[in-house]
């Protein structure tokens, strides 16, 4: 058995494949999908798993580079977000860099992704795109 928290085998399989720049989505219930980007779906039902339940599992396993979210996103979302990635580069001592873009481009640059990860978070434009950092 794992020693860390994330038990999910897909995650586990994404996390260790990706390089460097490489993005996954981590996404609400209702993000569109680009038809050419594999899902893993993980929303059992409204609100399960939330957005910041599997977020808070993958960066136990994943150096973050840049975390992409939309400019649509509410305040408190943002906040959240931004508040949990300092935490995230304050223990690694490596910074995420925060990209705010528009909803639309942000759905766009999700056919680059190597996956999407669909959570039950009924949150408004509660999606983010992060990019794989490295260990050096």
């Amino acid at each position: 058995m794992k020693r860390t928290r994330l038990l999910n085998r897909h995650l586990s399989k994404l996390v260790a494949s990706l390089g460097h720049g490489d993005e996954i989505v981590l996404a609400d219930a209702g993000l569109p999908v680009p038809p050419n980007v594999g899902v893993i779906d993980l929303a059992v039902s409204p609100g399960m798993p939330g957005l910041f339940d599997v977020l808070d599992a993958l960066v136990d396993e994943l150096i973050i580079e840049q975390a992409i979210f939309a400019d649509e996103a509410s305040p408190e979302l943002t906040t959240e977000i931004e508040v949990r990635l300092a935490h995230w580069a304050a223990e690694t001592g490596k910074p995420i860099e925060h990209v705010r873009v528009p909803h639309e481009g942000f759905k766009a640059q999700c056919g680059r992704a190597r996956a999407v990860i669909r959570t039950g978070e009924c949150t408004p434009y509660a999606n983010l795109i992060l990019v794989s950092g490295v260990t050096f």
